[in-house]
């Protein structure tokens, strides 16, 4: 039984649309450049050259993430799309570890059902424009989209869309500055 049971787990492994720690058959390719590249190129929508997913970060529905120029996932960071909506992050974009992207959320509207039978509201794309720096362990959620050139402050819960050029932070992440050549 125990050997059907690997076979199994190793052929998941292979095809999911899925890298992270529980994906052990594939997550070992992350610690070195070479395979981590082949892999990422396989799994992810795009998936620039230059860009690093790092071992210990995490992201569900590949197919549907693109990772541009110059970004580094790191550690800790997860990445969640679905079959509806995407995650698109641009070039030269930094972020901090433990970041994570979440494209659906779950229904609460009813009182007389539990949460974990009432469903997801409908999932949202999340853009983070060129330029951008999101800081260690902030949560960008549905439907959001980070401006060009603007910063998250680290720790911020991000519930709306952030203009270009502006310093966001808090939870609900708020501007707090704009920024400008003055």
């Amino acid at each position: 039984m125990f050997l059907f049971e690997f076979i199994k787990r190793i052929k998941f492994c292979k095809n999911a649309n899925r890298i992270g720690p529980d994906i052990p058959f594939t997550h070992w390719r992350l610690h070195f450049k070479t395979t981590m590249l082949k892999l990422c190129k396989r799994k992810f929508n795009y998936f620039d050259d230059s860009a690093y997913f790092r071992a210990g970060a995490y992201a569900e529905f590949c197919s549907n993430i693109s990772i541009g120029k110059n970004v580094v996932i790191r550690p800790n960071s997860m990445l969640f799309a679905d079959e509806n909506a995407k995650i698109i992050i641009e070039d030269n974009v930094l972020i901090g570890s433990g970041v994570h992207f979440y494209v659906d959320n779950h229904k609460f509207d009813r009182v007389d059902i539990p949460l974990i039978e009432q469903g997801y509201y409908p999932s949202e794309d999340i853009v983070v424009r060129e330029g951008s720096w999101i800081g260690a362990n902030s949560m960008i959620l549905t439907g959001v989209i980070i401006g060009r050139n603007s910063v998250i402050g680290a720790g911020s819960i991000v519930t709306k869309s952030i203009p270009d050029f502006c310093v966001a932070a808090g939870n609900p992440a708020k501007v707090i500055k704009v920024l400008s050549n003055d």
